[in-house]
């Protein structure tokens, strides 16, 4: 299967089971693999036959600094209902969430969680 890949995107956002967490911003990142049928938009040159990047990254944006959520699990979750809702080609994707910033103390680059989910 095909896919689309959107590494890195990077927002603020207040999630978190912590009541400083859910007050103060903190950075989250986003990781999609959306997987879909590309030959069509290969062959024909054409937007109307794959995914906007551009949707892409503000719905996530949209989620991430929108709504609070406790969990990044919760997150994840809703990011990927909305992306299959709006985007009916995707067969299926991979959601990854990364809170670099997590409240443990400890020396680590990030925690993260990472889900797949199909089109129904």
């Amino acid at each position: 299967m095909d896919s689309i890949i959107a590494r890195g995107m990077t927002f603020q956002g207040c999630h978190g089971v912590m009541v400083q967490e859910k007050t103060t911003p903190q950075t989250f990142q986003v990781d999609l693999e959306m997987f879909l049928d590309l030959q069509t938009a290969g062959k024909n040159d054409d937007l109307q036959s794959t995914i906007n990047y551009d949707q892409v990254f503000h719905l996530v944006e949209k989620i991430v600094a929108g709504e609070s959520y406790a969990l990044i699990e919760a997150l994840a979750e809703q990011i990927a209902q909305t992306m299959l809702l709006a985007f009916p080609l995707m067969d299926s994707l991979d959601v990854t969430v990364y809170k670099p910033e997590a409240p443990v103390q400890g020396d680590f680059k990030y925690f993260a969680v990472k889900i797949r989910r199909f089109q129904k």
